[in-house]
């Protein structure tokens, strides 16, 4: 069993389909099935049970999917300590970005990047914060944005943005002329929020806990323009970032500060500083701290 190998596998198993981690790969579907199928006649274990078109790993795929991680993750680490000896100034970067974030700061930050680094590329994952910061957590993202505070307590951070949420409702809510919202008041409105593997899916519905009520929540999505979009056809109210407020077309909907309380939304880059970071992602972390943070906010 070889390196190669062992990425075909660990890419299955996180990805729980062979098409999709050929997709990834950027290999054929067959090719990633000989090379399971071949391992499996090598070790004389099954690695996966396909039930139809789903697969799972064995307890026997299990372990050796464990192990290879790591083997897998000790051989990028010398390859990329050689790198940075030989002072070759390329990699690759895996970069998680939430999708609401993404748009708003980052198109700058990758261009400026790229333009002074053509050499290294940049792979960029859109999900959650929640599964972004995961993701930096177990090594499967070189870098992140993550809500802060994060819960995974081996993440070093620098924030680059501390804003507010706003209350977003339907032009006849009877809110909408209000100058200021408290969250009590919305004890009795479906909320429009974005997925659970969101941090500000939990964010909302704790301080709504605190406020005294638990929320009603009809529809959850991870796009904010589809949310904002089914608030302005009168679905039900949602809490966004000022970010994502002034991309809105206000002429579909009333934004209103909300004031009682007032629920932070402070994003951070995210990355783990007990592990080797390669020279690409090293950069990328001061490339971005640079451009993201005000000369005064640096020290």
């Amino acid at each position: 069993m070889d390196i190669r190998q062992m990425q075909y596998l660990i890419e299955v198993a996180r990805l729980g389909s062979f098409t999709k981690a050929a997709q990834a790969l950027y290999i054929t579907q067959p090719t990633i099935s000989k090379t399971v199928k071949a391992m499996e006649e090598e070790l004389g274990v099954v690695l996966f049970d396909r039930v139809g078109k789903k697969i799972e790993l064995t307890d026997a795929g299990q372990i050796i999917v464990s192990q290879a991680q790591q083997i897998v993750t000790s051989f990028q680490n010398l390859m990329a300590e050689l790198d940075d000896l030989r002072n070759m100034k390329k990699g690759h970067i895996r970069i998680g970005l939430p999708p609401m974030v993404g748009s708003s700061f980052f198109p700058k930050v990758i261009g400026e990047f790229h333009q002074r680094y053509p050499e290294i590329t940049i792979q960029l994952f859109e999900d959650g914060a929640k599964k972004v910061e995961q993701g930096v957590a177990s090594g499967a993202l070189d870098v992140g944005v993550a809500v802060l505070p994060t819960v995974e307590e081996e993440l070093s951070y620098f924030p680059f943005v501390e804003e507010k949420l706003n209350l977003v409702v339907h032009p006849t809510h009877p809110l909408a002329e209000q100058a200021s919202a408290d969250l009590a008041e919305l004890a009795q409105d479906g909320f429009v929020l974005f997925r659970e593997d969101f941090t500000l899916h939990d964010r909302i519905i704790s301080e709504c806990a605190k406020a005294g009520f638990q929320p009603h929540v009809i529809y959850e999505s991870s796009q904010w323009d589809l949310i904002s979009e089914m608030v302005a056809v009168g679905l039900g109210i949602t809490l966004l970032p000022e970010t994502i407020c002034r991309e809105i077309d206000d002429d579909n909907v009333r934004i209103i500060p909300l004031v009682k309380p007032v629920i932070p939304w402070k994003l951070g880059i995210v990355w783990r500083d007990d592990r080797y970071l390669s020279f690409a992602t090293r950069e990328w972390i001061r490339f971005a701290r640079e451009v993201l943070l005000p000369r005064d906010e640096e020290n």
